[in-house]
């Protein structure tokens, strides 16, 4: 698998060096081995960087935070192209209102959430789902920002995890959608200032995640078009 990971540089606080010492983006690369490429966007950054990797592409990781507006249109527009003709995207935590993720959505991507550092739990409700291969019942965090429904998404082609935290929220924490022949796979954990990325059964999830909506073969999306007529048989 060829693997980009797409992280806002926008928490350059010590409690995220603190987790993270090479920084979040770094982190979240090593989930996925040495060879993954990594694009950081700066602060206030048009993202533009990752329009050099994404024909290059077979799985995109997207975490972001504060910073979402500034992507440009050109990077949503190609993200979704190459999501529409095979790529798979793993959108991470609060990339749930990224510009790609909502425009591929089609809703707000609006949700209930606090900073709490509570406990969450993520239990496998479909255990026989490749996503969830080597987990058991259900993966704990110990702390964790809480998140909460109702999520403005669309129903999910394949849900594959609820989150339940300790403070009573639930959440539809692990989805699949289908866009056109790439899959896209929400998963809600990762705040920044906690060792999520550290946890190796999330590393694990993250794993079987990316194996199952990376493409089995290279595949172009369908475009309209006008051909002749067939012919007839005689």
């Amino acid at each position: 698998m060829r693997i980009t990971v797409f992280c806002e540089n926008t928490l350059e606080t010590p409690e995220v060096f603190d987790v993270y010492p090479e920084g979040l983006g770094k982190g979240i690369a090593n989930v996925f081995g040495k060879d993954t490429n990594l694009v950081v966007q700066e602060k206030g950054a048009d993202g533009k960087e990752l329009l050099n990797y994404l024909d290059e592409t077979d799985v995109l990781v997207w975490w972001g935070h504060c910073y979402h507006g500034f992507v440009s249109d050109e990077v949503v527009d190609k993200v979704c192209a190459r999501v529409h003709s095979g790529m798979g995207l793993m959108v991470l935590h609060s990339g749930h209102v990224s510009k790609p993720f909502k425009r591929l959505m089609g809703t707000t991507g609006a949700l209930r959430w606090r900073e709490s550092g509570e406990n969450e739990r993520l239990w496998c409700i479909n255990p026989s789902h490749p996503i969830c291969e080597g987990l058991g019942e259900y993966v704990d965090i110990k702390k964790e920002e809480t998140y909460g429904e109702a999520f403005d998404i669309p129903t999910p082609d394949e849900l594959v995890f609820i989150g339940w935290f300790s403070g009573g929220e639930v959440f539809r924490a692990g989805c699949v959608f289908n866009r056109g022949a790439g899959k896209v796979f929400y998963f809600n954990p990762g705040h920044e200032t906690f060792p999520t990325y550290k946890n190796a059964k999330i590393k694990k999830i993250m794993k079987n995640a990316a194996k199952y909506i990376c493409p089995k073969k290279a595949l172009k999306y369908p475009v309209c078009t006008n051909p002749p007529a067939p012919q007839k048989k005689r």
